[in-house]
């Protein structure tokens, strides 16, 4: 038999969600693959510059999960990753725009919800081995 070996690449997480984001998750995605697997430093950084009106929101939920792993986990701030990044959608608001001749439009409102993960990136020692 032989033996697999596990890599411990980024062992601790910490996770964040915010469940009422006024934004369809249509526009939430791309701005979350961009954040994927950079630091925390430098995505919260690339938000504060975007000029997308939703990355307030993804920032803020950043800065939250940071918060939970200094003050729940003691985590080092410098070493974190975004590990993910996803959303789901939330309710549906819906209004009505007046219309000609007395008839009515539907607007829908989507609500999304955010969730962040965190993980502390820990150095892999690479001793050489095979097999």
């Amino acid at each position: 038999m032989s033996k697999i070996k596990k890599k411990d690449i980024d062992t601790k997480i910490v996770r964040s969600v915010n469940k009422n984001i006024r934004s369809s998750t249509r526009k939430l995605k791309p701005l979350l693959k961009s954040i994927v697997g950079k630091k925390v430093d430098i995505v919260l950084r690339d938000l504060t510059f975007s000029d997308k009106r939703i990355s307030n929101d993804i920032r803020k939920t950043i800065s939250s999960a940071v918060a939970n792993a200094e003050n729940n986990f003691q985590y080092d701030i410098d070493k974190l990753i975004v590990k993910e990044a996803y959303c789901g959608k939330q309710i549906v608001m819906k209004r009505f725009r007046a219309r000609a001749k007395g008839r009515a439009a539907p607007i829908l409102k989507p609500y999304s919800n955010l969730t962040i993960i965190l993980s502390e990136k820990k150095k892999v020692e690479n001793h050489g081995t095979k097999g």
